[in-house]
């Protein structure tokens, strides 16, 4: 990794701030990276003496898919790759970034907690890897762009500045939504909900008989679940004017839709997932729905793997479904999660690094991640899939429509996330230690600042 002049980067109080006085500096890297050209031919160049340094999140898909991927693109190309992966990356990598040593390559998604990715964004500290999608993928015959999936570098989850460049490579993808034990319902008679009303409806019936309604595995999970909501309440232009905080929009009767509901399923939640909403309790909340204690519970595609060898109720099936409609023959929304991989700007081998991001579309890349049940988002990979999977990359074909996009990039303000303004406090509505209208307050105080701060 490069050792540049950032050594106070990242100390543990002051990474926002840190990110934003590195701005100046950020942008000049970003812009010299873009301007780098990668090929096959920059790779052979460099393979017999460099090593390149990939940090990745561990995550429900498990660690050895990484090992497997880094030593099949090393084979690949002759480039040979450091690989790091814990489940808490953040804590592993920051000491490091703290002297202004870099990841030449990091995975590591926007919504964790520690918010480390998108501190890197508001600093404007990740490389511009536009050119990665004209670039060939290392042992095939087709570009980049070719591979990837319509509208995935259309978004602001890889283009944070709206200016037309990608920054942020679209990686394992999962439809998300509320999943649910498919089998309990059966049992039970009771039909999935098509509206919110049939929601309400459905959670009087399972409060008679000692299940609630709704969990969730910590508050971050709410990201897609109030995402494909506000897309279901208002369709794509409301959810634009709301990721932007444009004035006003909090009290649009849209936003009272969306503020509403959340409320109101507050009412309905197991009380005691706040307790366990954390990043090492969650587990817990999702065991609620495999023990018939909660019926759904907002998630993604991993967490069939996640939950693998725990213990599950006689008959359990798992069953994944679209938010429910507003209202009758409205739309139901499947909001599209995916994770990131990006170049620090200040990393050191770039052109070897733009080649192992390209690798990561590569078929043989695919299949390994695939093994793992995690899937790349590129062209016809659905077909290849079979069993719970099948079933849950077919949502889209059964009605749901797909919501894509997330809140707009602001410059550092402290004390001020998106997770921490909008979708913390549901812990609090459920333990009743905040009122619907305090945390709309909130929500519209916090949105005047983000505005007058939002990165251009």
């Amino acid at each position: 990794m490069k050792r540049i002049s950032r050594r106070n980067f990242l100390k543990a109080a002051g990474v926002g701030a840190a990110a934003l006085s590195l701005a100046a500096c950020g942008g000049a890297a970003s812009s010299t990276a873009s301007s780098m050209a990668s090929s096959a031919a920059t790779s052979s160049a460099v393979a017999a003496d460099v090593t390149i340094k990939v940090a990745a999140i561990e995550t429900g898909y498990g660690a050895e898919m990484w090992k497997k991927v880094a030593e099949a693109f090393t084979a690949q190309t002759g480039i040979k790759v450091d690989l790091t992966t814990d489940k808490k990356l953040e804590d592993v990598i920051g000491p490091s970034m703290q002297g202004g040593d870099y990841p030449d390559v990091v995975h590591l998604a926007t919504g964790r907690e520690a918010a480390l990715t998108e501190q890197f964004i508001k600093g404007n500290l990740i490389a511009d890897i536009t050119d990665v999608l004209s670039m060939t993928v290392p042992g095939e015959s087709k570009k980049v762009s070719e591979k990837i999936a319509g509208g995935f570098t259309d978004t602001s989850l890889t283009n944070p500045y709206g200016d037309g460049k990608t920054y942020l490579a679209p990686m394992f993808y999962s439809p998300c939504g509320l999943f649910y034990n498919a089998g309990f319902l059966k049992e039970k008679g009771w039909d999935v909900p098509k509206t919110w009303d049939e929601m309400w409806a459905l959670g009087d019936k399972a409060a008679a008989e000692g299940t609630y309604l709704f969990t969730y595995p910590t508050t971050g999970y709410f990201d897609a679940f109030f995402y494909a909501l506000m897309y279901a309440a208002g369709g794509p232009e409301f959810f634009d004017k709301a990721t932007h905080y444009t004035e006003g929009i909090w009290d649009t009767p849209e936003a009272k839709t969306c503020f509403d509901i959340v409320a109101k399923l507050a009412s309905y939640t197991n009380p005691i997932t706040p307790a366990q909403a954390n990043d090492q309790d969650f587990t817990q909340n999702q065991q609620l729905v495999l023990d018939n204690k909660a019926l759904f519970m907002p998630n993604g595609t991993w967490i069939v793997g996640e939950m693998a060898e725990a213990p599950r109720a006689d008959g359990f099936e798992w069953g994944m479904t679209a938010l429910p409609a507003v209202k009758a023959g409205g739309d139901s929304y499947s909001y599209t999660w995916f994770e990131q991989a990006w170049i620090p700007a200040g990393a050191e081998h770039q052109d070897a690094a733009k080649q192992f991001v390209a690798y990561l579309y590569s078929d043989e890349a695919c299949k390994l991640f695939a093994e793992s049940g995690a899937i790349q988002p590129v062209l016809g990979i659905a077909d290849s899939l079979e069993g719970d999977n099948k079933m849950f990359y077919s949502i889209y074909d059964n009605g749901a429509k797909a919501a894509m996009g997330n809140f707009a990039a602001f410059s550092a303000i402290p004390g001020v996330e998106v997770r921490t303004v909008f979708f913390d406090p549901v812990n609090s509505l459920v333990s009743g230690s905040m009122t619907e209208q305090q945390w709309i307050d909130g929500i519209k105080s916090a949105s005047d600042q983000m505005r007058a701060n939002i990165i251009e």
